[in-house]
């Protein structure tokens, strides 16, 4: 019985978060371009908040250490990003309470910061009625900017998502993992590798208004390659930080003359410290990633 109780308490709450959205008018280009200007930063955090990485005393203080440790991440970097990715994988892992962890989230952010650009990290890719309803999820029940979507099925599985007026899709084209070896960079016969004939083909699904794509930090001067077929595309890059990737040569190779770059860091920022100082930890890496940003948007004369 005591079980059953503690369960519909979840229940309830996650149907009064679910209430409590509140819609936030699309972000265009444009505007997330004016974003970057403002904040001189194209810095997007990855809130890849991993339970199990948590600071001790949220997890014995806090009744939802995960929101509790989100809110705290934000409030800290807010002035020195454009943008937050929560990655659905670490918010599914812990079952109804990662979930309503997850909302809470959202809603914190449409509540107290509703300028910054919140990519659903999800990779979702199915069949048509499937994506219909991701796509539902993703836009109406929750809100969202953008959620990331894997192309390996095809145009079907990809239009749901493009049919929200002023919503996002942020395909994966180029990533950072070993096993990006296995496909992305494989050739057909006329000499076209896969990646390649992912962009060519997603132009004829959208345009740079409503389709970004994710290409990893670690790819050098195979930016280059993808900003011949997409010149005009914001990019979502991972891999800045904990992984290796450059962000001089990110900028190098990617850049354009809106930015055309939102570059995430996860871990690097979130879990810079494990003690109650964790976000002043996390704030200063923000703003050395900023600070570095702001350089590199003066150089290229974008400020």
């Amino acid at each position: 019985m005591k079980n059953k109780k503690l369960l519909l308490s979840v229940h309830l709450s996650l149907i009064s978060v679910h209430y409590s959205l509140i819609t936030i008018p699309p972000m265009t280009r444009q505007q997330l371009f004016d974003s970057i200007k403002e904040r001189k930063s194209f810095l997007c955090v990855g809130l890849d908040s991993d339970i199990r990485k948590l600071p001790k005393h949220l997890l014995e203080n806090e009744d939802d250490p995960v929101f509790a440790f989100n809110r705290a991440i934000i409030d800290a970097t807010a002035d020195v990003c454009v943008a937050y990715k929560p990655n659905l994988a670490f918010y599914e892992c812990n079952g109804l309470a990662g979930w309503q962890s997850y909302k809470r989230t959202i809603h914190y952010l449409h509540e107290h910061y509703p300028s910054h650009f919140i990519i659903a990290d999800a990779k979702r890719g199915d069949i048509g009625n499937t994506s219909q309803m991701y796509a539902r999820s993703f836009f109406e029940e929750q809100d969202v900017d953008a959620v990331t979507v894997a192309p390996y099925m095809g145009e079907d599985s990809v239009s749901p998502f493009l049919g929200y007026k002023g919503k996002w899709v942020v395909m994966l084209a180029l990533t950072s993992n070993k096993g990006s070896l296995d496909f992305q960079l494989c050739e057909d016969s006329t000499g076209e590798r896969l990646f390649e004939k992912v962009l060519r083909k997603s132009l004829q699904w959208a345009d740079e208004d409503n389709m970004m794509y994710v290409v990893g930090a670690t790819r050098g001067s195979l930016f280059q390659d993808v900003r011949r077929i997409v010149p005009r595309h914001f990019l979502l890059v991972p891999g800045v930080g904990a992984q290796g990737g450059s962000l001089e040569e990110v900028c190098r190779y990617g850049m354009n003359d809106t930015c055309g770059l939102l570059v995430n860091s996860s871990r690097g920022i979130i879990f810079a410290d494990a003690t109650e100082r964790f976000a002043d930890a996390s704030r200063a890496k923000a703003i050395e990633l900023q600070q570095q940003m702001e350089t590199i948007l003066k150089e290229r004369r974008l400020l």
